[in-house]
């Protein structure tokens, strides 16, 4: 039997998915909920005999994100699927860099919920449906052939090449301001400036093109 813990800040959803995993008794048992990440920390920190963590993203005082990658950090045994209603590039490319399993979004039956938690206890990567082209085509590698020709790097300044890397590990502006000491409309000049001289559109291309060119 697999134990099951929550981190979602609204109730009613909590207490749906907490109803789900209850359809499946004799092979999930629910742990217990964090209304947060920091809230979900705390309780593990009491008690981290977990198996799975179904995480929500977007949550009050540490989102989604920030919890994957301290779960990750301190609890290596414990999966982590992201249980969120976003679908957008932007958060699949987060969590991954955060370090999460797994990406299901929340509208999906309860089987297919099962379907996924067994899947990521024996090794597997459950996405739904869409979300696992998003991601292939995010994290193809540039290098898939090894005797393929480096492109001319690009010139980018110190500051612009710490940006980008903060980037490529999925901080936001926000935290990139904080770490780098720096405004996040410095931070989002400096990333207009990073598409302009990569010639991209959105940052998954920018960190894409600069692996491929091994600025980063």
């Amino acid at each position: 039997m697999y134990k099951i813990a929550v981190a979602e800040d609204n109730s009613l959803l909590a207490k749906s998915i907490q109803e789900k995993i209850g359809f499946f008794g004799d092979e999930l048992r629910f742990k217990f909920r964090g209304i947060n990440g920091q809230d979900l920390l705390q309780k593990l920190a009491q008690d981290s005999n977990v198996d799975v963590i179904l995480m929500d993203i977007q949550m009050p005082e540490m989102d989604g994100i920030e919890a994957t990658r301290q779960v990750v950090n301190k609890y290596p045994h414990i999966k982590v699927i992201m249980l969120t209603v976003l679908d957008d590039e932007n958060h699949i490319f987060q969590a991954i860099q955060s370090g999460a399993n797994g990406y299901i979004l929340k509208d999906e039956p309860p089987h297919k919920l099962l379907s996924g938690i067994l899947e990521i206890m024996q090794g597997g990567a459950p996405m739904s449906t869409g979300i696992a082209l998003k991601a292939l085509r995010m994290l193809r590698n540039p290098l898939q052939n090894p005797t393929e020709e480096l492109e001319e790097k690009t010139a980018l300044s110190v500051r612009e090449t710490d940006v980008l890397q903060h980037l490529s590990k999925g901080f936001d502006y926000k935290q990139i301001a904080e770490n780098l000491h720096i405004s996040p409309s410095t931070v989002r000049k400096h990333i207009e400036n990073i598409y302009i001289k990569l010639q991209v559109h959105n940052k998954i291309d920018a960190v894409s093109k600069a692996q491929k060119q091994r600025i980063i």
